[in-house]
């Protein structure tokens, strides 16, 4: 039989550090020394030829880093 719903559910801890260096690396680095279950990042919307040329946190985040990664987009009335 399936269990409570309540004993299913764990504590969600969140935490803001600041940190210097390159954005994407230091990103990677701290999902991995901290254990991180889930990373969660902001996606500021650029085009693809922006994105090429200045690169994106949240792409290089997506294939770097250790752990699950949620990536959300803006609304689309600040894109426009």
């Amino acid at each position: 039989m399936d269990e409570p719903r309540e004993s299913l559910v764990r504590e969600i801890r969140s935490e803001t550090l600041v940190f210097e260096g390159e954005a994407k690396e230091i990103i990677c680095q701290a999902v991995e020394q901290m254990h991180v279950d889930l990373l969660v990042v902001g996606s500021r919307g650029l085009g693809k030829i922006r994105r090429a040329f200045i690169g994106s946190v949240s792409d290089y985040c997506a294939h770097h880093a250790n752990c699950p990664i949620l990536i959300v987009k803006p609304p689309k009335e600040i894109t426009s």
